[in-house]
């Protein structure tokens, strides 16, 4: 069967004070596998450059509701929390700072094709978008690709 080719889109819209990235790769390797390395958020600064630390704030497992504190290179620590969660399918959590809301989606699909998104919004959303769309770009794609390596050693 024909892979599907992964998605690669950035938006800026300063109209609706909202900005966009995502991209997608496929991972050959079982859905569970897939799931069980993007669902251990803990050990993300393991296999990507682009988290310095991310630390669950509550415990237990991946939930709505749950807050995990993540920083990384070049940005303030943020405390993001889970807004939706389908178990095997997909989670978004969310992070406000300076009146920019941050989202951040990661979907796996049947086909083990998983689909990161970050979208920011809000009145300065494109006054920030100037500043950090390059690196948003960069580091979404950089954490997609090392998913891929570290599900499929």
């Amino acid at each position: 069967r024909p892979r599907r080719t992964p998605s690669l889109e950035f938006v800026v819209d300063t109209m609706e004070g909202l900005m966009r990235f995502e991209t997608g790769v496929h991972v050959d390797a079982p859905a569970q596998r897939v799931w069980q390395v993007m669902t251990d958020v803990a050990a993300w600064p393991e296999f990507t450059p682009t988290m310095t630390e991310v630390r669950p704030l509550d415990g237990g497992p991946l939930a709505v509701g749950a807050r995990v504190r993540i920083k990384q290179p070049k940005i303030p620590p943020l405390v993001w929390t889970v807004t939706e969660l389908t178990p095997y399918r997909s989670f978004t959590w969310a992070a406000t700072t300076g009146g920019v809301r941050i989202t951040a989606g990661h979907v796996l699909d049947g086909d083990t094709t998983v689909t990161l998104s970050i979208e920011q919004s809000g009145l300065l959303s494109p006054l920030l978008a100037l500043f950090t769309a390059g690196r948003t770009r960069a580091y979404v794609r950089t954490e997609a690709e090392s998913l891929k390596r570290r599900c499929e050693t």
